[in-house]
């Protein structure tokens, strides 16, 4: 690699830079007889198994059962902040041809991985279907198909999917290096040593993912410890080569290179020993100088690492949202008339608006980690009826003692609805819906529930002071705050209250976690229509930060999962359900 363009990624990088799944799941999958009497056939049968719409593998056969239990897993990246479709087929396989077209079709079921991780035990039970679906274009929604015959809607049994988490996506290193007699560099000193560490990609090409402290005026540094994630360092790929260069620090930027070397996590993961002394070496030094044997040594004083699966916080703390504690959407206002195509409310029977196209890609994902459902819905800014006053936390459904909505679309039939009742008016003000749920999540602070507030708004705020004192007193409460900007106006205020660049404060104190995340809906727009593709990458954006936000609150109240729970058991065989 160039230095010139080394010295470009040490002054800016991101060290999770990419898409890194959340962690990798395994996929048990199960089928039982449909207690009616439309039951499996009894002859031998195999799913097939596939992610809409490519097939990621098959199970084996089980001759002659009802009730077959497959031993062959599907190991899946899982995200927590995308929507990731999947189809489970059921064939009757009548020979050994490998064409499916050949073989009995059984029924068939679809689900998104979030389903299987948000369900109790992470196990999932769903009809299977006869006749042949396929997922709509734009909705994502299965519908029936002519191809392979069957009774579209009739069911034929029941599938059971379990998942347990598998990968070390989010297991953390701390490490701490030292140097020995390494190049002076400085004409008037000795040398100002830094380090940076790169992993390998599959190319042969690398990408920066850490950099130490500058240690001045040394040729024998000591830099702190650091905790770097192992997806960040390796990808989970232990063998992978990690390739590590120091140098002297400049002020111009200009800075010297001293020399590097080579390694990987699994050499780190032993720990202080003479495995993990490094000669520094320069390889034009090397190539010049018959005698050269190095420009010093580096060695790692300690190692340690953490173990932080995701999964096992999210689902054995059973965070699963109770009535009256449920995530929370709020959509704000914005004066003028919703009929009139210059409102951002604006009702068009073609297409749906801002709000409620933010509100759908957002809330579909989130949805699937909620049992029931059923989610309350708060709109600020207008005056409602009966006597036009104005409020900052009525419910869309226009019902005060139970806010709560059914799913997404009872969320977007409610929030049509009182476009047609409400009154939009200013002023917008934020800290009412922010502390309405907070006092929900002050109720339940041992991990037992964690709460998401949605909020999306015009970019208009006029109690900013208040907005923040609200969000660093959250900060210390189980709950996250997505905030997704529609329209054209200027969002610095947004920006301020996202906090990545300069954590947000109120009254001389400042907030314990980021627990804001801001996106513009202007930037997901899609120049060519397709609304579908835009609005998955809106929520994998918004929803990124959630599940570090998620764990930053377990792990700062010194919260454990709950023991797992014991393997689910039914008649003639036993699922495998742990996390």
């Amino acid at each position: 690699m160039d230095k010139l363009e080394d010295m470009a990624s040490v002054r800016d990088f991101d060290p999770l830079a990419g898409s890194i799944p959340a962690t990798k799941v395994e996929i048990t999958v199960s089928c039982s007889a449909h207690p009616t009497g439309h039951n499996l056939a009894g002859t031998p049968s195999t799913p097939h198994v596939c992610s809409f719409p490519l097939q990621f593998g098959r199970t084996e056969v089980i001759d002659n059962t009802l009730n077959p239990d497959f031993v062959r897993k599907f190991i899946l990246d899982y995200f927590f902040e995308e929507k990731q479709n999947l189809r489970f087929d059921l064939y009757d396989v009548d020979s050994k041809s490998p064409d499916l077209s050949k073989h009995d079709f059984l029924g068939q079921t679809f689900c998104t991985l979030g389903e299987i991780v948000g369900s109790s035990g992470s196990r999932l039970e769903k009809p299977l279907m006869m006749g042949a679906f396929t997922l709509h274009s734009k909705t994502g929604k299965p519908m029936p198909s002519v191809s392979n015959g069957g009774i579209p809607g009739k069911k034929c049994g029941t599938i059971i999917l379990s998942a347990e988490e598998l990968g070390n996506c989010r297991d953390v290193a701390t490490m701490q290096f030292c140097a020995n007699k390494l190049d002076k560099k400085d004409f008037f000193g000795k040398s100002d040593p830094f380090m940076v560490f790169y992993r390998s990609n599959e190319d042969g090409t690398f990408t920066i993912c850490h950099k130490t402290e500058v240690v001045k005026n040394t040729l024998n540094p000591v830099w702190q410890s650091f905790t770097i994630p192992v997806r960040a360092l390796c990808n989970g790929d232990y063998d992978r080569t990690i390739k590590v260069e120091v140098y002297d620090w400049d002020r111009d930027g200009s800075h010297d290179f001293i020399g590097e070397f080579t390694t990987s996590y699994r050499e780190l993961a032993r720990g202080q020993s003479q495995f993990n002394v490094y000669e520094v070496v320069n390889p034009k030094k090397k190539m010049k100088k018959k005698k050269y044997i190095n420009s010093g040594t580096v060695t790692l004083l300690s190692f340690m690492r953490k173990h932080c699966p995701f999964l096992t916080w999210f689902k054995l703390c059973e965070c699963d949202c109770q009535p009256n504690k449920e995530p929370t959407f709020s959509p704000s206002s914005l004066p003028g008339n919703p009929s009139q195509s210059t409102s951002l409310h604006y009702m068009n029977p073609y297409q749906l608006n801002a709000y409620a196209m933010a509100l759908k890609a957002v809330g579909e994902i989130i949805q699937d980690y909620d049992s029931n459902k059923m989610f309350p819905a708060l709109g600020f800014g207008a005056k409602i009826p009966p006597d036009g006053r104005v409020s900052h936390e009525f419910p869309l459904n226009g019902n005060s003692d139970n806010p709560h909505c059914s799913g997404i679309e009872g969320i977007l039939e409610a929030y049509h609805q009182s476009l047609k009742t409400v009154q939009l008016y200013g002023p917008t003000n934020f800290a009412p819906v922010v502390n309405h749920v907070a006092r929900y999540a002050e109720a339940v602070q041992d991990g037992s529930q964690y709460f998401v507030l949605l909020i999306i708004t015009d970019g208009v705020i006029s109690d900013m002071a208040q907005t923040k004192e609200a969000i660093v007193n959250a900060a210390k409460l189980p709950m996250s705050i997505i905030i997704v900007g529609v329209g054209q106006a200027e969002f610095d205020a947004m920006v301020e209250l996202d906090g990545d660049d300069i954590r947000i404060s109120s009254r001389g104190k400042i907030a314990e976690r980021d627990i804001v995340q801001f996106v513009p809906f202007r930037d997901y727009i899609d120049r060519t229509g397709n609304h579908v593709l835009s609005m998955a990458r809106l929520a994998k954006d918004v929803l990124a930060e959630i599940p570090e936000q998620f764990i930053s609150y377990m792990k700062g109240r010194g919260i454990k999962p709950n023991p797992a729970p014991p393997p689910y058991t039914s008649t003639g065989h036993t699922l495998q359900t742990e996390i």
